[in-house]
């Protein structure tokens, strides 16, 4: 028998261990045939929304890859392509808002974001008035999220440290629960609770810093969570070594546990970052907002990119609708931007 004999017989398809498959066009034939008997509906039934048409047409492709598979290639094949494309449509579905956000506030952001529109600010700029800018906004909104990370991010860091390494029975359970309350809780209501304490209580002025605390509080239980998660993720083993070499155990947090989980803890900070960039309730109590540049966030009220755009989309006025879609891409492009450095820093910060 010839060696190319053997290797033909020893391939699965030779010995029939591979079942029958669908044809490479018949996908694409079924893809198309959705399509156009969704656009046949479209036309018979009043229906003019682009969401129901994706769902229309998935669930028709669906529908016919599936008995296609039943029929040629058996139910359990069919049932595994049936489950496959259900991930694949849940993934489109949860891309396809998220690009027309984007794609919606680019087109519409991007022609009023300019140099002019970066470098200045909105003071003696009415609602008519073509001019203003978004300057004072981004400094109080730089300003307050790098007031509000400096004090969520150690305070929580410790936090979970403490329920991962030393943290046991009822305090532990106890910290675990207000946690979890914490992150339930509504942006609005850390805006009350500044307003209530430091302002009306302690008789303080709305401040940026006022609007720093409230984001304090919203922070914090995304950073608990994501930094005890990625600690719990450290490998035993590693801990272990480092206490048979003789190292106490806090030198073995932060030399070993914490750069090993630091990637994971960094992208959990960004996520508590990218939620607070967006909230306007809690700046709306505490800041109270200003058209002028004011660089003290500890002295008289202070602006924000998500206030300006509160304000700026409530006006009748179509110039200021722009520039409220400028500041949402100049918000969107900040976080980005945040991000990217946290990042790299992290990556800088593995490699020693």
């Amino acid at each position: 028998m010839s060696t190319s004999t053997v290797t033909a017989a020893a391939t699965p398809g030779a010995l029939g261990l591979v079942g029958r498959r669908l044809p490479k066009t018949a996908l694409p034939a079924i893809g198309a045939g959705a399509v156009a008997a969704t656009v046949l509906l479209y036309v018979v039934a009043p229906i003019t929304s682009r969401i129901q048409f994706v769902l229309i047409a998935g669930t028709l492709y669906l529908i016919g890859q599936t008995l296609a598979s039943i029929m040629v290639e058996g139910s359990r094949r069919a049932a595994d392509r049936f489950v496959t494309t259900l991930v694949y449509l849940a993934f489109l579905l949860a891309v396809i808002p998220l690009v027309a956000v984007l794609a919606s506030v680019i087109a519409k952001g991007a022609e009023r974001v300019d140099v002019n529109f970066l470098t200045h600010s909105m003071r003696n700029i009415g609602a008519r008035d073509a001019g203003g800018g978004i300057y004072h906004a981004l400094i109080g909104t730089l300003e307050q999220i790098a007031l509000a990370s400096l004090f969520a991010v150690p305070f929580s860091l410790l936090v979970a440290i403490y329920l991962v390494e030393y943290g046991r029975g009822r305090t532990s359970r106890t910290i675990s629960f207000f946690v979890d309350v914490l992150t339930g809780l509504p942006s609005v209501i850390a805006g009350l609770f500044i307003l209530a304490f430091y302002i009306l209580a302690l008789g303080q002025k709305p401040t940026g810093f006022a609007g720093a605390l409230a984001l304090t509080i919203l922070m914090i239980p995304i950073v608990v969570r994501s930094a005890e998660e990625m600690l719990k993720l450290v490998p035993d083993d590693l801990r272990e070594a480092s206490y048979a070499l003789g190292v106490s155990r806090w030198r073995t947090i932060i030399k070993v546990v914490i750069p090993t989980a630091l990637p994971g803890i960094i992208t959990g900070v960004m996520l508590a970052v990218a939620r607070v960039a967006g909230e306007t309730a809690p700046l709306l109590l505490t800041i109270f907002g200003n058209d002028s540049i004011n660089f003290n966030p500890f002295s008289g009220p202070q602006s924000a990119l998500p206030l300006y755009i509160y304000s700026q989309a409530g006006q009748p006025q179509q110039i200021a609708v722009d520039r409220a879609w400028a500041a949402a891409l100049t918000l969107i492009v900040v976080v980005m931007l945040l991000n990217a450095v946290a990042r790299l820093v992290a990556r800088l910060a593995r490699v020693r």
